[in-house]
C-alpha cells in the first residue's frame, strides 16, 4: 500500500471515521499476529498515512490497542448475557449454576483470541507509553466494564452477592490473560514437549484451564459469603 497524501480531517464526523479505520486495521493486523508483533510502523503502512499522520490520532501503538481493548471488551459483554442466558439453567443447584457460568465465560472468552491476547498485554505492556489522560479513560472503562461483568455474573448466580460478584469480574480479568499467556508456549517449549513426554503436564489448555480457575473462584466467593 502507498502512502496518501495527508488531508487533515474537517469536521467530527471524518475523525471520528479517521480513528476508525486505524482501529480497525489494529483489528485485522491483530487476527494475523500477536500484539508483540504489531508496529506504529505497519500500522501506519497498512492505514496509507505516514507514522506522524497516525500520531494525530492516537499518541502511541499502546494508546491504539487500549481502546480496541476497550472495545472489544463492550463488544464481548454486549453478547454476554445471551451467551450466559442459554448456558444457565435457571432452576439449576446453585453448584450447577456455578459450573455453568465459568464453563459459558471460559468458551465465549476463548472464541475471542484477539481480546484475550489484548488483556495478557494490558499492564505489562498496553498501559505503558501513554499519558495519564489516556491512562484514566482507559480506567474509567474497565471499571465500568468489570461492573458490567459483575452484574451479568450476578444476574445468574445472585447468591453470590455484589461485593463477591465485584471480587469474581476483577479476578476474571487478570486471570483470563495470565492464562492466556501460559498456555501459548513458545517453539522452545513444544519442542521440550515433544521430546520429553514427561513434561506434557505442564502444557495447558485455555478453555479448560480457564474454566477450572473461574470454578474455584465462584465456589470460594460462595463460601465466603455464607460464612459471613
Amino acid at each position: 500500500m502507498t502512502m496518501t497524501s495527508f488531508q487533515r480531517a474537517r469536521s467530527e464526523e471524518q475523525r471520528t471515521q479517521r480513528r476508525r479505520l486505524i482501529l480497525d486495521t489494529a483489528a485485522a493486523m491483530l487476527s494475523e499476529m500477536p500484539v508483540a508483533q504489531v508496529s506504529l510502523n505497519e500500522l501506519s503502512r497498512r492505514v496509507g498515512l505516514a507514522k506522524s499522520n497516525v500520531l494525530r490520532y492516537f499518541e502511541s501503538r499502546e494508546a491504539v490497542l487500549l481502546e480496541l481493548l476497550d472495545s472489544m471488551s463492550r463488544q464481548w459483554l454486549d453478547q454476554l448475557d445471551d451467551v450466559l442466558t442459554a448456558e444457565v439453567e435457571p432452576g439449576a443447584t446453585l453448584t450447577a449454576r456455578a459450573d455453568q457460568v465459568a464453563d459459558a465465560l471460559a468458551a465465549s472468552l476463548a472464541r475471542r483470541p484477539v481480546l484475550c491476547d489484548l488483556v495478557s498485554a494490558q499492564a505489562a505492556v498496553l498501559e505503558h507509553n501513554v499519558s495519564p489522560q489516556v491512562a484514566a479513560r482507559f480506567k474509567r472503562a474497565a471499571i465500568a466494564s468489570v461492573t458490567t461483568l459483575a452484574g451479568l455474573v450476578r444476574r445468574q448466580i445472585p447468591e453470590l452477592g455484589e461485593q463477591a460478584a465485584g471480587r469474581f469480574a476483577g479476578a476474571a480479568v487478570m486471570v483470563t490473560g495470565a492464562v492466556w499467556t501460559h498456555t501459548r508456549p513458545s517453539p522452545a517449549m513444544l519442542a521440550a514437549y515433544d521430546a520429553d513426554p514427561s513434561l506434557a503436564a505442564m502444557r495447558l489448555d485455555f478453555t479448560a484451564t480457564l474454566r477450572e480457575v473461574f470454578e474455584v473462584l465462584i465456589a470460594g466467593l460462595l463460601a465466603r459469603a455464607r460464612s459471613l
